[in-house]
This record gives C-alpha cells, sequence and structure tokens, in this order.
C-alpha cells in the first residue's frame, strides 16, 4: 500500500506592516463613518481646518500616499475643488455637520466609501 504524501501547510504571505499614512487612514476612515452614523437627513460631514481660516472642506474623498501623508478631498463652501495634503505628524481634523446642499437630494454620505486602501482621487489613484 502506497503512503500519502504528507502536505506541508501553505506558507502564509507576510504583510507588510501599515505605515503611519495607512493606519491614520484607516482610524480616520472609523471616525468618519461614527460620525455620519450620528447626522439626521438635513445634515452631511464637513471638515473644519484647524488653526486655519480656509473655511470648511466638504469631504468627497479620503486618502493616503506612504509612508506619511493623508489627503483629503472634496469642495469648499463656494463649490471650488479643493484638496489638503498633510504631514501625519501635523494630523488635526475637525469633523462638523452641515447642512446638505440640495433639500431634494438625500444626504450624501461617504463613510461607506472610505474602504481601507482606497486612496481617494476622482480616478482612484490619488489625483485631484
Amino acid at each position: 500500500m502506497a503512503k500519502a504524501a504528507a502536505r506541508k501547510p501553505a506558507a502564509k504571505k507576510a504583510e507588510k506592516p501599515k505605515s503611519p499614512a495607512e493606519w491614520a487612514h484607516d482610524r480616520l476612515v472609523l471616525y468618519i463613518r461614527n460620525f455620519e452614523s450620528q447626522l439626521d437627513a438635513a445634515q452631511e460631514i464637513a471638515m473644519g481646518f484647524a488653526s486655519d481660516e480656509s473655511g470648511v472642506l466638504r469631504i468627497e474623498g479620503l486618502g493616503f500616499f506612504d509612508p506619511d501623508i493623508i489627503t483629503f478631498y472634496g469642495r469648499d463652501e463656494t463649490g471650488a475643488k479643493t484638496q489638503l495634503i498633510q504631514h501625519v505628524s501635523q494630523l488635526s481634523v475637525t469633523l462638523r455637520a452641515v447642512p446638505k446642499e440640495a433639500e431634494t437630494e438625500p444626504p450624501r454620505r461617504i463613510g461607506f466609501q472610505l474602504d481601507a486602501g482606497w486612496i481617494g482621487g476622482d480616478s482612484g489613484d490619488a489625483s485631484a
């Protein structure tokens, strides 16, 4: 009787450790999802600029560039396309509830779109 060949367990692929930017990104996604879960139907999420008079950014996307850059994409109060690029060591974000833009449309929610690993931008390549 032939012996069955012993099978070696499949080697696990070593996971690359997360960079500071990826850690910050993943945590921001959790904060955004939690914040949006507390908004009512007349509110959407925006970001205030800490220690700056730039106003607010209606967040449309969030990304990172390893090892240490976080990016926010969206529009300012005038509707102008806006992007904030920030080093993780300087990260300071204020999430705000703002009135939704169109009364006839449902509020825009981005938390479900912010999957870990998505780096943002209209084309998905972190471009603005």
